[in-house]
């Protein structure tokens, strides 16, 4: 007898648990249609998806042999959200990268140097990091160099960092979104090219940073090329504690939970707003374009939606996984990103971490169809 009833309260808490994943996974699907500026709570939903696609896995394979006929429910949501499945995961697994470059491709790299500040906590190792980051990008062959967090200087000769770049790339504009020590000091996100630069521009988001674009002339073809840095949480040192915490579930997890959850949700309405402003330049531009930058947004959100629109993501096209691109909280952050529009082949993509950042580089070969 307690062995049938621990059998059917079994039975029943699977049941409820399976439709509670199947519902809540139905509710972020909408995550990239609803805007968060909005609806910030569906900013929320958006970073679950990948942890509620494998549950729902799970799910179904649990009901085909215990019950087959609520392997369905799981497997009917999955099928709904097939957009939000697809981007999560890379099916490309051997393309490999070739690092000598086709004299046809554009080579584009992609990287949020996070102020040349490094990993190490080595005062010296950190005066290291420019040149190491310098010396990489310029070893990898690139045409256009796409930067976010980086910072220069006309006052020190050890951090004039546009200095590093502009004998391999004599092209360059820079955004320069924020402006210190009278002038002197720059930072915000930067476009380096081999190619002459025949125009550029900016525009700033409400708050802080971004969006710039230079249009590049190789050979006899122009094309656009943005470049922009979006709000993040801007957790610090006593946020990265909080959520420690809130995992360890310390007595101090509902205080640290509400300052984080205020954090989180500051940045899911202003990139709302960002995200609209860069699909307007986007839109407006009829020239072959590429996307570059640091969305810090997942694909499973608003953000990268639309954004992307009917541009292709280069790591979609050409690599395997699920491609994390920041190296902090969990391993199902990829929010930096490479989109090109159906102008350009996607021919190779590559990510290289060099532990100079807790951002990964992203490189790829693309070749524009004449």
């Amino acid at each position: 007898m307690a062995k049938s009833f621990l059998r059917r309260t079994f039975k029943s808490i699977s049941i409820a648990t399976t439709i509670f994943l199947s519902v809540l996974f139905l509710i972020a699907c909408l995550s990239p249609y609803i805007n968060p500026a909005n609806w910030w709570l569906f900013g929320f939903t958006g970073l679950i998806v990948p942890y509620l696609i494998l549950l729902l896995f799970f799910a179904t394979f649990f009901w085909l042999i215990l019950k087959p006929v609520f392997a369905w429910i799981p497997f009917i949501c999955l099928c709904f959200g097939w957009q939000q499945m697809e981007v999560v995961f890379a099916w490309h697994a051997g393309s490999g990268f070739n690092k000598k470059k086709h004299p046809q491709n554009i080579r584009i790299i992609d990287w949020n140097v996070r102020s040349f500040n490094g990993l190490s906590k080595n005062v010296d190792a950190k005066r290291l990091t420019r040149n190491e980051v310098a010396e990489i990008i310029t070893k990898m062959q690139a045409d256009i160099v796409c930067l976010q967090e980086f910072n220069s200087s006309t006052q020190r000769d050890y951090a004039d960092n546009i200095s590093l770049f502009i004998k391999a790339f004599p092209y360059y504009y820079f955004s320069r979104d924020y402006l210190r020590n009278n002038g002197n000091y720059h930072s915000g996100s930067i476009i380096f090219s081999k190619y002459p630069i025949i125009d550029s521009g900016k525009t700033n988001f409400p708050v802080a940073e971004s969006i710039i674009f230079t249009d590049i002339l190789k050979g006899e073809d122009t094309f656009r090329v943005f470049n922009t840095h979006l709000q993040s949480f801007k957790f610090n040192k006593e946020d990265y504690a909080d959520i420690e915490k809130i995992k360890g579930q310390e007595e101090e997890t509902v205080a640290a939970s509400k300052n984080i959850l205020k954090k989180m949700k500051l940045a899911f309405n202003r990139r709302g707003v960002q995200a609209d402003m860069v699909r307007n330049q986007r839109d407006l531009s009829n020239l072959p374009g590429i996307i570059t930058g640091d969305f810090n947004d997942v694909p499973n959100s608003y953000t990268y939606f639309n954004i992307k629109g009917n541009w292709q993501d280069c790591f979609l096209k050409k690599d395997f996984g699920i491609g994390r691109t920041y190296l902090s909280i969990a391993p199902t952050l990829r929010i930096d990103y490479i989109l090109a529009d159906n102008h350009f082949a996607v021919k190779q993509f590559d990510m290289v971490d060099e532990d100079l950042s807790d951002h990964i580089m992203l490189v790829t070969d693309l070749r524009l169809i004449k």
